[in-house]
């Protein structure tokens, strides 16, 4: 099977082509290489894929998705049956100082996706949204049936609009999709501007972590590979456009799952987790809640496990290690 994979030089990205290569699909992966962060982790994750690649089964390109003609250009002689989207301007915080690179990353970027998928007739688009949509509900665990109309983010509202884009498509033109909601993503390899690597970084350099709301945070940290694991399990899984509404409730060819650890972690925990593997105490400077963040995510993953067959099998005492370790070989500190 040939699979475009779009973000493929991102976190998640890199991690699915992988796998998709490990069990012998091809893989066309596109990624702008942005600045967001430092582009030479982009490039050693590329790398990375490369490396675990048969061959010419990946090809990689520099697209940006969200330039129209640009994406046409860069993918007219490519052959693909299915799309799983996971390129998007990540980041909520970031959000309040750069709203545009959202509007135009996450929804023209993923409208230019869906008629990529319309025209070339995929077969299934998987694609990625996240537990931000979720916003500041009271009720946990989250359900895909929960009402997620009042986000705390632009980001979350981009990935919601996204969400209904997709239900239309499915309606209008029979494209079968999956929307993923995955919640908090760590490991090896990860996003410089996430948690894991601040707080790991500083705690080495023995500068003080912030902790915001006091420490009175609770987060579903799902690890990469049971994530990558997830998507695959999704991939593998056309939803029908006939039958009883699909988990997420459109009665079109479109599914929505969570992905998460089912398992919230109070912050203080995981930090306590990352102190012992970095083998030097935190230097903690407690701070109020963040504009546009949420105090607590938790996944309910019934459906998930139901109709995918999936369920995490990482806990963060041995995934916070496996994060540490890999983050000292990678900028070669003893």
């Amino acid at each position: 099977m040939q699979v475009l994979v779009t973000g493929a030089a991102g976190f998640i990205g890199a991690a699915v082509a992988e796998r998709l290569l490990a069990r012998g699909d091809r893989v066309i992966g596109i990624d702008v290489c942005n600045d967001y962060y430092a582009v030479s982790l982009k490039q050693d994750r590329l790398a990375r894929v490369r490396a675990s690649a048969n061959g010419a089964a990946f090809d990689f390109r520099v697209i940006d998705f969200s330039d129209t003609a640009a994406l046409e250009r860069g993918l007219e002689d490519c052959q693909f049956e299915r799309i799983v989207h996971l390129g998007a301007q990540p980041g909520v915080r970031y959000s309040l100082e750069h709203p545009h690179a959202y509007a135009q990353s996450n929804l023209v970027g993923h409208l230019n996706v869906l008629e990529l998928a319309r025209h070339r007739r995929v077969e299934h688009l998987v694609y990625a949204s996240s537990s931000s949509v979720y916003g500041g509900n009271a009720k946990v665990p989250f359900s895909v049936e929960d009402g997620v109309d009042h986000p705390f983010s632009l980001y979350a509202a981009t990935k919601k609009a996204d969400e209904l884009m997709s239900d239309a498509y499915a309606h209008l033109y029979a494209i079968p999709q999956t929307g993923l909601r995955f919640f908090t993503v760590y490991g090896p390899w990860g996003r410089p501007d996430m948690m894991p690597w601040i707080f790991t970084g500083k705690i080495l350099r023995g500068e003080p972590i912030p902790v915001f709301n006091h420490g009175e945070m609770q987060r579903d940290f799902t690890y990469i590979d049971d994530i990558a694991a997830g998507v695959l399990a999704a991939l593998d899984r056309i939803p029908s456009g006939e039958g009883p509404a699909k988990p997420g409730g459109s009665s079109g060819p479109h599914a929505i799952y969570n992905l998460g650890n089912s398992h919230p972690e109070a912050l203080l925990r995981v930090i306590s987790i990352i102190e012992e593997a970095c083998g030097r105490k935190a230097v903690l400077d407690m701070k109020p809640m963040q504009p546009g963040d949420v105090p607590r995510t938790y996944a309910d993953i019934s459906e998930t496990e139901r109709d995918l067959g999936w369920r995490p099998t990482t806990p963060i005492d041995s995934g916070f290690p496996a994060f540490v370790s890999w983050f000292k070989e990678y900028h070669q500190l003893g």
